[in-house]
């Protein structure tokens, strides 16, 4: 069973790898140009999100992930190498939580704080809190590079990296790590689900309100633009905050289970190993979804992808034809 499932496992890791990077890179490029009919605020979080989703990708299912399957003796397995893809992966998955919770916050602060709104939800704003929060969790993952230590010297050549065996008992190593636990994904999941839940519970007391200004609750219908922009702001809102907590729950309830029982994540049992890889798999799924996501809720993100993909074909019988005639 355990066999398949490895299996099934390189299969999913592959097939992100080969969707993950496109699409990452698709959605980069669209937002880049900023002809999606998004304010410069949003665009900045958005494209911020895709590109650390792609360093995800490319640190934690490529160097990480598919290079340990497929090449098993190449330079990424020596020390100082693996160390470096173990800090960077680590770094790219905190970018990616934290840039959902940074967006979801300048969303709920145009959405329900409208005096917040004018200062902070702006393009130099956005760009501010984008690269404090990148460089203050990068540095956060540096001492990481200290815990490895070479699982083998082969040819006086440092490979592998093993954790050092004072990182699990030393008092300061234990509560880093449990800092580094509460940064991702504990804190992030429990802000996503507390702004989320305030901005629900402000769009209805703000839509009783102007229906009654409005006259529709006697049953007169009146267009509200503002309402409608809205709308589509909260629908972008929770798709991409939905997908995220519905695709790292099975990591976080992985966490709480193994804290509580004071199980051994090496001594557990197949069904246990199937559940916390999966929850793994989820995890970085998560970073291939947010294309998907604008392409359904964004009309004109639509309208880019279908003009990007159609002009290489344009372009070649354009050329097809000049050469013809």
């Amino acid at each position: 069973m355990i066999e398949t499932f490895r299996s099934i496992r390189k299969i999913c890791y592959v097939t992100l790898a080969v969707i993950g990077v496109p699409v990452n890179l698709v959605a980069i490029v669209i937002l880049s140009r900023g002809k999606c009919g998004l304010s410069n605020c949003i665009t900045r979080y958005l494209v911020a999100m895709a590109a650390s989703d792609q360093l995800v990708i490319i640190t934690e299912v490529i160097l990480n992930r598919i290079s340990s399957y497929f090449f098993p003796g190449s330079f990424l397995l020596i020390t100082p190498v693996c160390s470096l893809i173990k800090v960077l992966r680590r770094a790219s998955i905190d970018n990616s939580v934290w840039l959902t919770v940074t967006f979801s916050f300048d969303r709920f602060a145009a959405i329900c704080c409208q005096k917040l709104k004018t200062k902070y939800c702006t393009e130099k704003t956005a760009a501010v809190v984008i690269a404090t929060t990148c460089t203050l969790l990068c540095l956060k993952n540096v001492p990481f590079y200290f815990t490895y230590k070479p699982g083998e010297i082969i040819d006086n050549v440092p490979w592998f990296c093993a954790t050092k065996s004072s990182y699990y008992p030393e008092p300061g190593w234990v509560g880093f790590d449990w800092i580094d636990t509460i940064v991702t994904p504990l804190l992030p999941f429990a802000l996503i689900l507390l702004l989320n839940a305030l901005t629900v519970r402000y769009i209805l007391v703000a839509s009783r309100v102007r229906k009654g200004l409005k006259g529709q609750s006697k049953g007169e219908n009146h267009n509200d633009p503002e309402m409608e922009s809205r709308r589509k702001s909260v629908i972008l809102l929770f798709t991409i905050s939905g997908s995220f907590i519905l695709l790292w729950l099975l990591y976080v309830i992985e966490f709480f289970y193994y804290t509580i029982t004071k199980t051994n994540n090496y001594d557990h049992n197949d069904s246990l190993y199937i559940f916390e890889q999966v929850g793994y798999i989820l995890r970085n799924l998560s970073c291939c979804t947010n294309t998907f996501i604008y392409g359904v809720t964004q009309t004109k993100f639509r309208e880019q992808f279908k003009s990007a993909v159609k002009y290489p074909v344009t372009l070649i019988v354009k050329l097809m034809n000049n050469k013809n005639n």
